[in-house]
C-alpha cells in the first residue's frame, strides 16, 4: 500500500468528498451526490475563507478520507483560538489501516502551528464507534452538544 498524502482539496475532489460523506449510515440521508449543485458554492466560500480548510487523504491518484478544519478565534480561554474538526471520513476499504488516526494527527498538529489552545469536535450520538476512535485518541466527551435544524 502507497502512502497517503494529505492536502487541501480542490474542486476537482468535490464529487469524491460528497461520495464519502453520503456513504455511511447517517449520510445517505442527508447527502445527494446525484446532484452536485449545492455543493459548488459551499466549496467555493469553504476554499475562500482563510479559517476554513477542507483537507483530503489521497492514495494512488484517489481520494480515501476527507476532513474540514475550522479555526474560530474567541473572546473565552483569553482570547484564543479553537480548531474544529468536522466531516470526518475514510472510505470503508480503508478502515482499520490507521487513516483515521493519521488524518487526527495532522489535523492537531496544524492546530499547533496555527496556535489554537484547544481543539474539539462533535460527533452523531448514533457513533459509538466513532467515540471509541476519539477517546483512543485523547479527546474527553467534555460537553453536551445542541443544533437546531433550520
Amino acid at each position: 500500500m502507497s502512502e497517503v498524502q494529505i492536502r487541501r482539496a480542490t474542486e476537482a475532489d468535490v464529487p469524491a468528498i460528497v461520495a464519502l460523506l453520503a456513504d455511511d449510515m447517517l449520510g445517505a440521508t442527508r447527502e445527494s451526490p446525484d446532484d452536485m449543485t449545492p455543493y459548488w458554492p459551499a466549496f467555493k466560500a469553504i476554499d475562500a475563507d482563510p479559517n476554513q480548510f477542507l483537507a483530503v487523504a489521497e492514495r494512488d491518484g484517489e481520494v480515501v478520507g476527507t476532513m474540514q478544519l475550522t479555526y474560530l478565534p474567541g473572546l473565552s480561554r483569553k482570547g484564543s483560538t479553537r480548531s474544529q474538526i468536522e466531516a470526518v471520513r475514510v472510505r470503508g476499504t480503508e478502515r482499520g489501516t490507521g487513516l483515521g488516526s493519521k488524518l487526527m494527527a495532522w489535523a492537531v498538529d496544524q492546530a499547533r502551528q496555527r496556535g489554537c489552545s484547544l481543539v474539539q469536535l462533535t460527533s452523531d450520538a448514533a457513533r459509538t464507534d466513532a467515540h471509541r476512535f476519539y477517546e483512543q485518541l485523547g479527546f474527553t466527551a467534555s460537553h453536551l452538544g445542541f443544533k437546531l435544524t433550520l
